[in-house]
């Protein structure tokens, strides 16, 4: 993982029966390969919840941190064939590594993301599967679950804007910008999660098309609510806030 960009001394590498593991050793010095089963988190009742709209997660209170435990699946049609496996073709492009790396890059540049704590790869033959932990953050739910509850302030549309405006100014491509990935708090702090895939970009029309993909997951998950949950009203006021530069300087992009 140094080859794509540095990290810092907390951070360890641990090789595996069948592959490895990257953890943060400054926010979990005691983990071992059991922290990436479900089964050792049922056992112990430290299981809180089940979130839905990011694959298969699982909201865990481990001795009083609280943290998300993410397995890889596959989505569409391949999904039939191959629900949790990909091609094998090198550690540093496992897909919970290069996630991992990006979010803990991310984090280290002060953006509003969940700390990563841990990922795991498992490699057979021809093909692996893995597995990521990030810290649970303190916020009421997602776009989609604060949706459900009732409509928003103008105020929260223009500082979701101003959010994904910071993450473009750095050139953060989200490929799956969605209301499931936009986390709120209490007081409208958001946050952005899940950067699975996601990559470092130079400026482009990218960041239309990730606007543009935000939109219809908005009209998708507000479909049959009330119409005051999004409106033509809301959306100019997020744009409004993403109009608003944030002056970063680019992250530099991979490649």
């Amino acid at each position: 993982m140094g080859r794509r960009w540095p990290l810092g001394s907390e951070v360890k590498h641990s090789a595996l029966n069948s592959g490895a593991m990257l953890y943060d050793g400054s926010r979990a010095s005691n983990l071992s390969a059991a922290w990436f089963d479900p089964n050792h988190w049922d056992a112990k009742g430290a299981v809180e919840g089940r979130p839905q709209g990011r694959g298969a997660a699982l909201y865990i209170n481990a001795n009083g941190k609280r943290i998300v435990l993410r397995h890889y699946r596959r989505g569409g049609m391949i999904a039939r064939f191959s629900g949790d496996r990909y091609w094998w073709r090198d550690e540093d492009s496992t897909r919970p590594f290069v996630e991992w790396a990006l979010t803990y890059r991310l984090h280290r540049a002060g953006l509003p993301v969940p700390a990563p704590v841990a990922a795991r790869y498992e490699h057979k033959g021809r093909t692996y599967k893995g597995d990521i932990i990030t810290e649970r953050l303190p916020t009421v739910g997602s776009l989609t679950e604060c949706l459900r509850k009732g409509a928003l302030s103008v105020l929260t549309w223009i500082a979701i804007g101003r959010c994904i405006r910071r993450f473009h100014d750095l050139g953060v491509c989200h490929v799956d910008l969605n209301a499931h990935n936009i986390l709120l708090t209490e007081e409208a702090k958001v946050y952005v999660v899940d950067f699975d895939r996601c990559q470092l970009r130079r400026p482009g029309l990218w960041r239309d098309a990730n606007l543009v993909r935000l939109r219809r997951s908005l009209e998708k998950v507000t479909y049959g609510m009330p119409s005051d949950r999004f409106s033509e009203s809301d959306w100019h006021g997020l744009l409004d806030g993403y109009r608003q530069s944030s002056g970063d300087r680019p992250l530099q992009p991979e490649g």
